[in-house]
């Protein structure tokens, strides 16, 4: 019995509720080691170790969402034009237009940081859901503090000028105004953490009150859900924020994409077992396991390694990268009943 669990106490523990803090432990383990630090070359590629299995990771988890939105029929009927014609769309306009494809860029970035809270905000709500609660109950509350969570951090912490230099990229098609967007964010960076600070703290303040005021009304509180957020928030201020071992890049995606497999395979085994043919076959779910790790990785690694030199290759990774933000929104979702 999966009970308040989305698929049992264990699989929870490690896959969702305490992958920041695995990440976490991870992240402090490989810093400092050669692993993070000695520069390697694969197939003319220089980065580190850590780097090289960190973005393809990150690049196979996006391309991952095509087992939920594309392979899952039930999923797939319900938006067959938003599944083949937007992506074509996408990648023609990314093709044909600099400025479409610097915009993406940047766009890419920003809305990864976004999607990244609403992630932890829908396993939240899925965990409310086991308990019973209505699906619109704290829903707004809940995705307020999530994105205070993630967003936060990044903006008032150690890490906002790196997410700001895919601003070079509008530069290079001649909006050079953008230029300036790493400089007022570095000269007001104080100000900016000072605001987000005090109205971070005000708005904990309005959360606890309304979620006070929702329990006197049924609301049924999922120890589950309380652990992932105060797991994630920790996670996310003390390595958005700080940056203490110079890993918050590796430790942030690498939990939210450690978290994207494991609610993949929870929802899609069965499913990606039929698919494939797998059901009545001796060890099918390991073999189904298999192949999603390996067509995953495959991508992953292709990505990394191929996007960065051509533009066709780079059009196809945003591609994926954008229709991964945009599909996880209603896919998931726990208030028009898709999980």
């Amino acid at each position: 019995m999966r009970g308040p669990y989305i698929a049992g106490p264990v699989y929870d523990a490690v896959m969702f509720i305490g992958a920041p803090l695995l990440a976490l432990a991870l992240g402090i383990a490989i810093s400092g080691t050669e692993l993070a630090d000695a520069e390697i070359e694969v197939w003319g590629n220089e980065g580190t170790a850590t780097s090289i299995f960190i973005g393809s990771f990150i690049m196979a988890h996006l391309g991952l969402v095509v087992v939920r939105s594309h392979l899952n029929q039930q999923v797939f009927t319900r938006h067959p034009r938003r599944f083949v014609a937007v992506p074509l769309v996408v990648l023609a306009l990314l093709c044909a237009s600099d400025w479409v494809l610097a915009i993406a860029v940047v766009v890419t970035v920003w809305w990864d940081v976004v999607h990244s809270g609403l992630q932890t905000f829908g396993l939240g709500r899925i965990y409310d859901a086991r308990q019973g609660n209505p699906p619109m109950l704290g829903r707004r509350l809940d995705l307020g503090l999530n994105l205070l969570l993630y967003v936060g951090p990044v903006l008032a912490g150690a890490t906002l000028i790196d997410h700001l230099m895919p601003f070079e990229a509008l530069e290079s098609v001649g909006a050079v105004v953008f230029r300036q967007v790493p400089v007022l964010a570095e000269t007001h960076h104080a100000t900016l953490a000072r605001g987000l600070l005090i109205g971070g703290g005000l708005y904990l303040i309005v959360y606890v009150l309304g979620y006070l005021r929702l329990h006197r009304q049924g609301y049924r509180v999922s120890p589950q859900k309380v652990a992932l957020l105060v797991a994630t928030g920790a996670c996310s201020i003390y390595t958005w924020g700080f940056n203490s071992f110079g890993e918050a890049f590796f430790i942030m995606n690498f939990f939210h994409a450690w978290q994207y497999f494991g609610l993949v395979w929870w929802s899609e085994r069965g499913n990606l077992r039929r698919r494939l043919g797998l059901e009545h076959v001796r060890w099918g779910e390991l073999l189904a396991l298999l192949a999603m790790l390996t067509i995953a990785g495959t991508y992953g690694v292709w990505a990394e390694f191929v996007a960065s030199s051509q533009r066709f290759a780079l059009s196809v990774t945003l591609v994926v990268s954008l229709m991964h933000f945009w599909y996880d929104g209603f896919i998931w979702s726990v208030r028009r009943q898709e999980v």
